[in-house]
Order: structure tokens, then C-alpha cells, then sequence
């Protein structure tokens, strides 16, 4: 006798977590003898479980992402279809569901630059001065620009000497600036042409193009859509490429450059757009130190007086993290900064338990994340025997965040795109840090050993990190001379694999892959439709290249 055939579109009514997703039915009535192509025999549906069914009939195991694989479902989208769009909170959404982590070897302006512009987020470090970390991140939301609603500029009385120590000391790329006097009226605009070590004798105002050459822009006709009116002005004024926006009174309201125009416009046309706030800035995020008084407890006007240098310069998102979480002093940190910044979006963790995940939404987190000790550079489960294995951590996790509207972001554990996969059927984005640490854009030098170039990777609990600002973050202060800091990671090499262009590219790609294969146009229905199956030793050693040579290295 055939088996009854268990229509997969009657259970996609909930578009929320695995958890919450029906269990597949063996009973379910059809008015057809023929199978719609969609639907699951009763047989499969014994096998291939949803997530709620697969992790308790699991317990009390817990698995993580080589554990596990997904059942393939019927599918009418391909994988370039696929739409991996996603939101950390109602203010933040991006194009693409990848974090460059928060490491003083992973993230600072130059990768969050790139991950923006392939439309992730960059979490920058703090293992540095907090006045260093307001301008990695000033670095990043001004490095295209729709509007530059505060262009740098020099003074008339100013001198070519002066103007090249500012480039030098600032490290600026670009060396043409608009001229204003003390009250901000635009005096003229100072070219790079003049720019240059001849001159540096001169004032600004002998060599600049005074006012009365330049044409500008009144401010009220771009106020609505900067690039589009920028578009019009270049193409009416052949040969300018600075649109200087003006007030009624003359005086300087923004600039626009026609690259700047010509790459935001061209992004139209590109498959995967880059994450832009409401002005067309790159997104950035940055992780804050809990800075503390001797006394232990939380040095609340240093933290927020440095939030709000973050949120001056529009940053997107604050990271929040511990690597316990679900602690007094983390709830305390969360509630006084969403309190001080009611619409900025929080980023706190890292906890593995749904109790964890409702005690920091109900703080005030906008996304929590999730991972203690999955890290390839971290040592916690080893040192302090804690922890919970991804999957399950994300799976109980899961059943909290959905209830209580909160976004889940898995840190830790990924080495493939597989993974990626897997973690998004649980979460709303992931965490990369080993995957990255080997790109160019990362911080670090480069090293040869044995005719391989390599770059320093370390986790934020190695001795050496954790000298450097990170102590706190694992419950130990760096200024105590009495206590020995216990490392929980380690310093390492990674190979020097490349840009992060193309690391994002090969990653986005089995993404797009595993949601083809599931029949998923969204993010959303890769969670409501994800079956779940336990993998054998066996199984996963069949899973990867076996029985041959590789001729060429896989980069997924």
C-alpha cells in the first residue's frame, strides 16, 4: 500500500522558528491519489523532522553543525533567486546575513568598509582608545557618501603648508576641499591641483577658485533625494564632479561627488547591494568595552559619553558582549544604554539558553548572540567545562526569540558555507571570525613561513588580547597585578586567503545553494521549512571528498 503523501504547503502556515513550525502528520487526507510534487510521503516525514521533534528526540545530546544535515524539498526557485535579506532590528537590515566578529584580528574600518559594501555588517574591536574607535568608525560611514552633510574644509587665511600637514596627520585620500569662513559662508573651493609641496608658501585664498566660479546646489532641492538631484546637477554641468550644496544664506550644507554618485547608482544594477543607513552611509557596528570604576561597579558616564561619540559619527549598532552573558553587570549595560539610546540597535551575548536570550530582550537587546566556546580560537569549554554545542544552544534559543521579537545571531563554529546554512534554519545572521581573519582587509601584518604568508588570528580570551583591552569581557581586569588573567583562547596563524569579496562571494553562493535545495525564496522560509536528520560518523566522513586526490583546494 502507497504511503499517504503529507502536503509540505499545509504546514507552512507559521513562518517563524523550526520550533514553532507543525509537526508533519501521517494522517493528513487527500482528494487526489497522485502526489502533488510538493508534498512529503508519511515515510519521509518519520525521518525528516522539524526542529522541535528532531532536538527532543535527540535529547539529551547536543549537536552541532556536523551532526546534522537538512532534507532536500521541492523547489521552484533557483539558487540565485534566493533572497538573504535580514534585519537585526526594525532600524537595521541587511542584504546579506554575515557579522565580521568583534576581534582585534578580524574587524576594523577597512573590513567593516568591505563587508558593508557586500552588504554585512563590521562589529569594530575595542581593543583600542575610545577615541580611536570613534574614528574607525567615522572612517567607514564616510567612505562614500550620498550627502556629506559635514565635508571637511579649510579656511581662506589657511596655507598650502597647513592643508598638507592635515592630509598627513589625517591620513586622508583625497586632497580638494571647500573653502568657508568662520561662519561656515562658502569662500571657494580649494583644488587638488594646488594642493601640492610648490605651493605650500601660499594661502588658501591666492590659489582657490573663488565663489563667484563655483556652481552649487540650493539645499532644498536635494533635501528629499540627494543622489538623484546630484545625478541631474552632473549631468548639466559637464566637467564639475563636487555638487556644493548651499543655504539661503550661502553658507556650506554638504557636498556630493560624482563618483560617489556614479558607485551608489551603479548598485542598482548589482545582484548584491551594499548595507547603506537612510543617508546612503555604509552600516558599521562597534563592540564597547563595560568600562568599570575601581570599585567594580559600571562607569556609566564613560560608557555613554562614548556611545554617543559612536552615535554622533551615526553609528548603526552597539555590541554588548561577555562571555557570560546572562549576568547582573551584562543586563545592567544593556538597560542603561537602551535607555540613554532608545532607537539604536543592540547587539548582546553571548548566552546559549532561552532563558539567556529573555533575560537580555527583556533588558532592552535588539539581537542576541548565541555561542559560548565554538570558536576555533577559543579555549572556554576546555578551561571553565561550559558550554553548549551550536545547534542546540540556537534551538533553544530559538523558542525565546521568537516570542519575544528579538533577533538570534550564531557567533562561533562556522568553517563552511554548510554551516551558514544550517545556522540560519535557527538564527537571523551569523558571526564570522576564523573564516575572515585571513583576508587583506583584516588588521595585522603579513608573515612568510615556508614560502606561505599568513596573518595573525587570536581569541579575545588569549593572554595577549586580553592585555590589550578584552580582560572584561571574560570577567578579569587587566590592571590587576594580584590575579593571574586565565586565558580561554589562543593565538594563532591563518593563511592569507585573499579579499573579503570574494570570501563573501563563495559563501553567499552555498547559502543561496542550501536555500535552492530546500525550496526557499527567504530567509524566512529556509526557517519554516528546514527537516532536520541525525548524521553518523560514517555519514559525515561521506559527506566530504573521499577515495581521491584533490587537485585544487576547495574555498567553501
Amino acid at each position: 500500500m502507497r504511503p499517504r503523501p503529507i502536503p509540505i504547503a499545509a504546514l507552512m502556515t507559521q513562518v517563524a522558528t523550526p520550533s514553532s513550525a507543525p509537526e508533519l502528520s501521517s494522517t493528513a487526507k487527500h482528494t487526489s491519489d497522485s502526489p502533488s510534487p510538493t508534498e512529503l510521503t508519511a515515510a519521509d516525514a518519520a525521518f525528516y523532522l522539524t526542529a522541535d521533534a528532531f532536538f527532543k528526540a535527540n535529547q539529551p545530546a547536543a549537536l552541532t553543525y556536523d551532526d546534522v544535515s537538512l532534507a532536500t524539498l521541492y523547489s521552484e526557485i533557483l539558487p540565485r533567486e534566493a533572497d538573504t535579506a535580514t534585519s537585526l532590528s526594525e532600524s537595521l537590515r541587511l542584504p546579506i546575513p554575515i557579522i565580521s566578529s568583534d576581534m582585534d584580528t578580524v574587524t576594523e574600518s577597512r573590513m567593516a568598509i568591505a563587508m558593508a559594501l557586500n552588504g554585512g555588517l563590521g562589529l569594530i574591536h575595542y581593543n583600542m582608545p575610545p577615541k580611536e574607535q570613534v574614528k574607525e568608525v567615522a572612517r567607514v560611514k564616510r567612505h562614500i557618501h550620498g550627502l556629506i552633510q559635514d565635508p571637511i574644509t579649510v579656511a581662506p587665511t589657511d596655507t598650502i603648508s597647513d592643508v598638507l600637514a592635515m592630509i598627513e596627520e589625517r591620513k586622508f585620500t583625497f586632497s580638494t576641499f571647500p573653502v568657508v569662513t568662520a561662519d561656515r559662508q562658502l569662500a571657494g573651493l580649494l583644488s587638488s591641483s594646488v594642493v601640492k609641496d610648490r605651493y605650500r608658501a601660499k594661502t588658501v585664498a591666492e590659489v582657490m577658485t573663488p565663489r563667484a566660479a563655483l556652481v552649487t546646489e540650493a539645499e532644498e532641492r536635494v533635501a528629499q533625494d540627494p543622489i538623484a538631484a546630484a545625478d541631474a546637477f552632473f549631468n548639466a554641468h559637464i566637467g564639475i564632479n563636487k555638487m556644493l550644496v548651499v543655504n539661503a544664506r550661502d553658507q556650506l550644507r554638504g557636498l556630493v561627488t560624482s563618483s560617489d554618485v556614479e558607485k551608489i547608482t551603479s548598485e542598482a544594477k548589482a545582484r548584491r547591494k551594499p548595507a547603506r543607513d537612510a543617508q546612503f552611509r555604509l552600516v558599521v557596528g562597534a563592540a564597547v568595552s563595560p568600562h568599570r570604576k575601581p570599585d567594580g561597579s559600571l562607569d556609566r558616564d564613560a560608557i555613554l559619553e562614548h556611545i554617543g561619540n559612536l552615535a554622533a559619527e551615526g553609528i548603526d549598532a552597539v555590541a554588548l558582549s561577555s562571555a557570560h552573558a546572562h549576568t547582573v553587570s551584562l543586563g545592567e549595560l544593556v538597560r542603561l544604554v537602551r535607555n540613554a539610546f532608545p532607537e539604536l540597535a543592540i547587539i548582546a551575548g553571548n548566552v546559549t539558553s532561552g532563558a539567556g536570550v529573555e533575560f537580555l530582550a527583556r533588558a532592552g537587546a535588539s539581537s542576541i548572540k548565541i555561542g559560548q566556546g565554538p570558536g576555533s580560537i577559543c579555549t572556554t569549554r576546555i578551561v571553565a567545562g561550559v558550554g553548549i554545542p551550536q545547534l542546540t544552544a540556537l534551538h533553544l534559543a530559538a523558542q525565546s526569540a521568537r516570542k519575544l521579537g528579538v533577533r538570534l545571531i550564531a557567533d562561533g563554529g562556522i568553517t563552511k558555507s554548510g554551516d551558514i546554512v544550517k545556522a540560519l534554519t535557527l538564527a537571523d545572521a551569523i558571526i564570522l571570525g576564523g573564516l575572515l581573519a585571513g583576508c587583506r582587509e583584516a588588521p595585522g601584518e603579513i608573515m612568510e613561513i615556508g614560502g606561505k604568508l599568513y596573518k595573525s588570528y587570536r581569541g579575545m580570551g588569549s593572554l595577549a588580547a586580553m592585555k590589550s583591552g578584552s580582560a572584561a569581557r571574560y570577567g578579569h581586569d587587566k590592571a590587576d597585578t594580584v590575579r593571574k588573567l586565565t586565558a580561554e583562547g589562543i593565538e594563532a596563524l591563518k593563511e592569507v586567503s585573499g579579499s573579503v569579496d570574494d570570501t563573501l562571494a563563495t559563501l553567499i553562493g552555498g547559502v543561496q545553494s542550501g536555500m535552492g535545495y530546500l525550496g526557499a525564496a527567504t530567509l524566512e522560509q529556509l526557517r519554516a521549512r528546514a527537516r532536520y536528520v541525525r548524521v553518523s560518523p560514517a555519514g559525515q566522513k561521506e559527506a566530504a571528498p573521499h577515495d581521491v586526490v584533490e587537485v585544487s583546494t576547495r574555498s567553501n
